[in-house]
C-alpha cells in the first residue's frame, strides 16, 4: 500500500487515471442502449435524467470499494482501491454527469477539478485554481483524487429526448499541470458559460479535442445508432 501519494510518480497517476477511464468506458458500453431508452422515456429535467443514468450505471459496477465516506460537489463520489502490478493506492474517485446539446465541450465547476485553468479570456490572462486537492485526505489517510466526466449529446425530440452520444473523459490531476496546461496559450480549456458581471461563479469547458490532441485515451465516445445499437470503440 502506497500510503504517501508524494512518492507517486506522474507516470503512476497516469496509470491509475487510464486504469479508471478504462473501467468507466466499459461500464458505459456493457450498459448497452439503456441510456438512450431512458433518455426517451424519461419526462424528467434532462440534467436530471443524465444524473440518474450515471447512479444506475456506476452501481451496477463491482470492484475493490473503502468504506470511507467521500464529499464533493458531483453526481457520484466513491473511496476504492486501485490495484497496480506493483502498488496498491487509495483513490477518491469523483465523477459528474453533464447534459448538452454540444458534443465539443464540457462544462465543470471549479469544486469539481485540481488543475488550475490557465486560459486567455477577454484579453486577459487567467490563473484560476481548482478547489479539489490533488490528494484528498479522509480520516487522516491519503487518496488520490481522480475527476471524470459523463458528458451526455441529446438533442430535444418528442416526447422526450434523443440520446447521441456519451463522451466519457478523464479530467487530469493538478500534479499533471505542466503536461497538460502549463500556460494560457497551451490549454485544454475554453471560456466556460458564466457572467462575470452578474457574479455568477467561475467555470470552465474542457475542449474535447485539445485534450485529446495531448493524450488520445483521455476521451472516447459511445454513440448511440437510434437505439438499436452502441457503436464504441477504445481510442488510444
Amino acid at each position: 500500500m502506497l500510503d504517501h501519494l508524494a512518492e507517486l510518480s506522474d507516470e503512476g497517476i497516469e496509470a491509475i487515471e487510464r486504469l479508471t477511464m478504462r473501467w468507466l468506458f466499459q461500464a458505459v458500453v456493457d450498459f448497452g442502449t439503456d441510456p438512450f431508452t431512458i433518455f426517451s422515456r424519461s419526462p424528467d429535467k434532462v440534467k436530471d435524467v443524465a444524473e440518474d443514468v450515471t447512479r444506475e450505471l456506476l452501481d451496477k459496477l463491482g470492484g475493490y470499494s473503502i468504506s470511507q465516506r467521500v464529499f464533493g460537489t458531483v453526481d457520484y463520489k466513491k473511496a476504492r482501491y486501485i490495484i497496480l502490478p506493483d502498488q496498491v493506492v487509495r483513490q477518491a474517485l469523483f465523477v459528474d454527469s453533464k447534459a448538452e446539446k454540444t458534443s465539443a465541450t464540457g462544462t465543470l465547476q471549479m469544486s469539481q477539478v485540481s488543475m488550475r485553468v490557465r486560459q486567455r479570456r477577454g484579453g486577459m490572462l487567467l490563473d484560476e485554481g481548482g478547489k479539489l486537492p490533488t490528494v484528498s485526505i479522509f480520516d487522516g489517510k491519503e487518496f488520490l483524487t481522480t475527476t471524470m466526466l459523463l458528458h451526455y449529446h441529446y438533442e430535444d425530440a418528442e416526447p422526450n429526448y434523443l440520446l447521441r452520444a456519451i463522451t466519457v473523459c478523464s479530467i487530469p490531476n493538478g500534479r499533471l499541470q505542466v503536461r497538460y496546461n502549463p500556460t494560457q496559450d497551451d490549454t485544454i480549456w475554453i471560456v466556460g458559460r458564466n457572467a462575470p458581471t452578474l457574479g455568477e461563479d467561475f467555470r470552465v469547458r474542457v475542449s474535447f479535442a485539445r485534450l485529446q490532441g495531448k493524450a488520445r485515451w483521455r476521451v472516447q465516445r459511445v454513440r448511440y445508432l437510434d437505439g438499436n445499437a452502441v457503436d464504441a470503440t477504445w481510442q488510444g
